[in-house]
């Protein structure tokens, strides 16, 4: 503690230099008159030049600056970010919705990495990878046992926990990854014919799907899950939903709960499907009151076509665009819960040394002229953060009664109905939050390696299964269902109704596993009050 008050004023210092040095380099209008010297610069220079060579103790100034910059962008707002370079190549990878790889998913079994997935068309599937194939060997690199925990950086005691198995699910990721047309060769043990075998992979872009399912749910109505707004996420949705009108879709569910946002473009892009041509979709306003205006075109394929949007209280930024502009211009029907409420555009910006910063630049707006930013401070984020135990405390994630409006953030569509401002998109039709699953996020943790190993054992009957059969079929005496729950060896009773619960998703993840997320969704939507919602309401406006 006392190190850390002695770094205290030194942290300030350089916090605030290195918030001079970061503005420099941001391409502002007014950039010659604020920035007409490099003096500034040569100060932040000098002053870590001073602490690296003259400081009284050994420094790490890259961390200090590191830390630096975080807090001080933490007194802009909760969406100003620092990105550090060893977690930039991440983050952008997943918004431009691709990697350079081999083309697997795996899970940590037993300290050895066992594919878990392999994706059609990728480098492995191309090569003869197979799911249960556990990697070995990656070039030189040993990948299973003490040699992976040492690669890893991890010790005897994080056996087995959620950190241990995230540093050693990373340190496979960067044997694995690299560069597109380089190659990795790959050492893999088969237990269907107990022996290991040699594969030369050729490393390739690898798609990350953000449009995780689309069905249809009746003959009617289809379904389509978006989980981000990636680069890709418009060519991953506008294929679903031709696909979909294919199969006779006349209504729509735009499943959006969960989803934190991406590209406003891309938002725009999925918005202007369901709008006639020439209505605005967003617009934003920046620090010197310029405008940008989004309007939809006349390109849109389901403008006739009824809609519904899902939203939980974690859909935010792009999803309450697309809800946001969908009800202001009412169009659809928006069904859940109140949305998260974030109303503030963000631009990333290099920093030159391979990390970013995620500075907001704008904030947006619905059709209606409404912000659906929820209030922060620029000196203490904790309310901020702990919003949603403030829902929880409120009551407002089981009844629509419990959400606090404000009437002088009133406004009204074009067909008079009203809708607020001042923090998230509140649905047209409320459906309160399943306890139920609440409660069994204390068993999931043991479902996944439970269902794996169930599937290793049993694999060539398993792949017997096609989706549909699996869905109606698998599993109806509950004989694999007792055995996970007699091996949780859990000292408690399980209610009647938390015990179905439990089931659902136990058979869910095992589609999952051997399908894909729409296997999951499927499953898990039979009893999906947002899903039934949805039905009753498209049944009722046939």
């Amino acid at each position: 503690m006392t190190k850390i008050k002695v770094y205290f004023p030194l942290i300030i210092g350089v916090a605030i230099a290195a918030g001079i040095f970061i503005g420099s380099t941001f391409n502002f209008k007014n950039k010659s008159v604020l920035f007409s010297t490099n003096s500034n610069e040569a100060k932040i220079k000098r002053l870590i030049n001073f602490i690296q060579y003259d400081y009284v103790d050994k420094v790490n100034t890259d961390s200090l600056l590191d830390d630096a910059i975080t807090t001080m962008l933490a007194k802009l707002d909760p969406h100003s970010v620092y990105i550090p370079k060893d977690e930039l190549q991440r983050v952008t990878e997943s918004m431009q919705g691709k990697f350079a790889g081999i083309g697997v998913s795996f899970i940590m079994h037993d300290d050895s990495v066992a594919v878990s997935g392999v994706i059609k068309g990728g480098p492995s599937e191309k090569a003869g990878i197979k799911a249960g194939d556990r990697i070995i060997i990656a070039n030189k690199d040993t990948l299973f046992g003490k040699s992976l925990m040492k690669k890893a950086g991890f010790t005897e005691i994080e056996r087995g926990t959620i950190e241990g198995n995230r540093k050693m699910s990373d340190a496979v990721m960067k044997a694995l990854k690299g560069e597109p047309d380089t190659k990795v060769n790959v050492k893999v043990y088969r237990r269907s014919t107990n022996k290991i075998l040699n594969f030369p992979i050729t490393r390739g872009d690898v798609s990350i799907t953000s449009v995780s399912a689309h069905y249809m749910i009746n003959n009617t109505l289809g379904y389509i899950k978006v989980d981000r707004f990636a680069r890709t996420t418009y060519q991953e949705f506008k294929k679903a939903l031709d696909e979909l009108i294919g199969k006779g879709m006349t209504s729509l569910a735009l499943d959006l709960r969960g989803n934190p946002g991406g590209y406003m473009d891309i938002a725009n892009m999925i918005v202007d499907e369901f709008l006639e041509d020439g209505k605005l979709i967003v617009f934003t306003k920046s620090k010197n009151g310029a405008v940008d205006k989004s309007f939809s075109t006349d390109k849109g394929d389901f403008e006739h076509g009824k809609i519904f949007v899902l939203i939980d209280q974690n859909s935010a930024s792009a999803s309450e665009i697309v809800a946001g502009a969908l009800q202001d211009n009412d169009k659809g029907t928006i069904v859940g819960r109140r949305s998260f409420g974030k109303g503030l555009v963000q631009q990333e910006m290099n920093l030159g040394d391979g990390s970013a910063v995620r500075l907001t630049t704008a904030r947006y707006y619905t059709p209606t002229g409404r912000s659906i930013q929820k209030p922060y401070s620029h000196t203490d984020n904790n309310k901020y953060n702990n919003d949603y135990l403030e829902r929880i405390h409120n009551g407002e994630l089981l009844s629509r009664d419990s959400i606090k409006v404000i009437d002088s953030l009133k406004y009204k569509t074009p067909k008079g109905k009203i809708v607020y401002g001042g923090g998230g998109i509140i649905p047209d039709v409320f459906v309160s939050i399943d306890t139920l699953s609440t409660f069994n996020n204390l068993l999931y943790s043991e479902l996944n390696p439970f269902i794996f190993k169930y599937i290793d054992n049993n694999r060539k009957e398993m792949n017997k299964w096609e989706l549909y059969d699996f869905v109606e079929n698998f599993d109806k005496n509950d004989k694999i269902f007792n055995q996970y729950i007699r091996e949780l060896d859990i000292n408690f009773p399980i209610p009647s109704a938390a015990r179905e619960d439990l089931k659902r998703y136990f058979k869910a993840i095992m589609a999952r596993n051997l399908f894909d997320e729409t296997g999951y969704f499927i499953i898990t939507q039979k009893k999906d009050n947002m899903i039934l919602k949805v039905i009753e309401l498209d049944s009722k406006n046939q």
